[in-house]
């Protein structure tokens, strides 16, 4: 697919019967904001809760030793919420907050995995657990700490993690 490619209308496609069918383009285009990266898909344990992702294949994952991340072992990396779309078990998905309640741990009710959440680091996009995607599409990953444990200060100091959420 090429990057020029753009968003289009329903289209009717001539099939070798001869019956024409409509198709949408949009889920065969490669939008440009979508270029170098890849579509990595995941879920949670049992199946219910089922995602996809735009990231590169080379992940920078975070991990995090705050209070909440240190006890769930929780290492992931952040994209911005426009390459997130949940695929589905939104019913399946329950949340748990604490403290300031700007991070949105979700996790799945009936197996109890947290395969993405919105960080209080970056509101406006989804920590995504690498060990929740799906085999294939993965190139490398880099791990790189974050001192949660004085969050406030890691914030202001801490030059990777911040505007992960922006495009």
């Amino acid at each position: 697919f090429h990057s020029w490619w753009v968003q289009a209308p329903h289209r009717a496609l001539y099939s070798q019967y001869g019956a024409y069918s409509e198709f949408s383009l949009t889920s065969l285009i490669l939008k440009s904001e979508h270029q170098g990266l890849v579509k990595h898909t995941g879920g949670c344990h049992c199946g219910a809760v089922r995602f996809e992702v735009w990231a590169s294949a080379d992940l920078h994952i975070f991990d995090c030793n705050c209070s909440i991340c240190k006890k769930k072992q929780n290492r992931h990396f952040i994209v911005p919420a426009s390459r997130f779309k949940l695929l589905k078990g939104a019913e399946s998905i329950t949340t748990y907050t604490f403290n300031t309640h700007k991070a949105q741990h979700t996790f799945c009710k009936r197996c109890g995995v947290q395969s993405f959440y919105t960080p209080r680091s970056n509101p406006g996009g989804f920590g995504i657990a690498p060990h929740c995607l799906d085999e294939g599409t993965v190139r490398s990953v880099v791990i790189e700490e974050f001192n949660g444990t004085d969050w406030e200060k890691a914030m202001k100091e801490h030059k990777t993690i911040k505007n992960m959420s922006k495009e």
